[in-house]
């Protein structure tokens, strides 16, 4: 068995579902980032254990969490509210778990928008670490993310994918979330597009490839253009029909908001 993290802000149409589908585990703890609506009340209920931080950044959310709650379990799967466990992912961390070969695995996540999973578009499976061995590794700041740091005995995989819901509050939300997020990832970006490009990690493939990639797509002229042709067609979001149009074309306008506010950015700063 392990534990749960789920961290949470105004969740309360997610978390019923997501509590449901880790009903089986005896230790979910949800870390609120004070609620206003009926959050902390839904995951009392159903038998979570709530603990409150004002938000700063999900690294150190989930830092915090490690640090300073007391877990049933030394290996802990961080879930967000607006994710779903499944029976095949359970089975495959208790496996690894067993094994105990490394601090940390990757876990892949299927996008599922406007009732379809978005195979191709979303470059499934773009793993995050969110199986670990408690103070065996850290969380850094990425972006509006975050990103593994200090991993003790290395970063494993593991193939059994979780669901996420991440249009699950409407377009409207996700695209004021976004707004907020393009600010960061703006600031990211900017400091991207210094140093040199570690040209030996492409042939590499996996997490080394993917970090090189984003440093040349940020250097690159009309990114948000390249970003809707390389998922819709080089990613071929194409087979994933209109859902995989319009996730395409919310993703370059994602891209689209950052290089406006790099190109703000600069402005202000002569």
């Amino acid at each position: 068995m392990f534990s749960i993290l789920i961290l949470t802000k105004d969740e309360e149409n997610n978390l019923p579902e997501c509590l449901r589908s880790v009903a089986w585990c005896d230790d979910v703890v949800v870390l609120d980032s004070h609620s206003t609506d009926a959050t902390r009340d839904i995951a009392e209920t159903q038998g979570a254990r709530v603990f409150e931080r004002a938000f700063d950044d999900f690294g150190a959310q989930r830092n915090h969490a490690l640090d300073h709650i007391a877990f049933k379990h030394p290996w802990v799967f961080h879930l967000d509210a607006d994710e779903r466990f499944n029976d095949e992912l359970r089975t495959e961390c208790e496996r690894v778990m067993v094994r105990d070969q490394h601090s940390a695995y990757f876990v892949p996540n299927r996008i599922i928008f406007l009732g379809r999973w978005i195979r191709h578009a979303t470059q499934y499976p773009h793993p995050q670490v969110r199986f670990l061995k408690i103070g065996e590794l850290r969380f850094a700041k990425a972006g509006h993310g975050q990103r593994e740091d200090q991993a003790k005995r290395g970063v494993g995989h593991i193939h059994t994918a979780y669901d996420h819901f991440n249009f699950s509050k409407g377009i409207a939300e996700w695209v004021a979330k976004h707004n907020r997020y393009s600010d960061e990832e703006a600031r990211e970006s900017s400091a991207l597009t210094t140093g040199p490009i570690p040209l030996r990690d492409l042939p590499r493939g996996g997490i080394a490839r993917r970090r090189a990639m984003k440093r040349i797509h940020a250097r690159l002229p009309g990114r948000w253009i390249a970003k809707f042709l390389y998922l819709y067609i080089a990613k071929r979001g194409f087979l994933d029909g209109y859902p995989g149009f319009a996730y395409c074309m919310l993703q370059a306008f994602y891209d689209f908001l950052i290089t406006v506010k790099i190109r703000e950015a600069r402005r202000a700063s002569r």
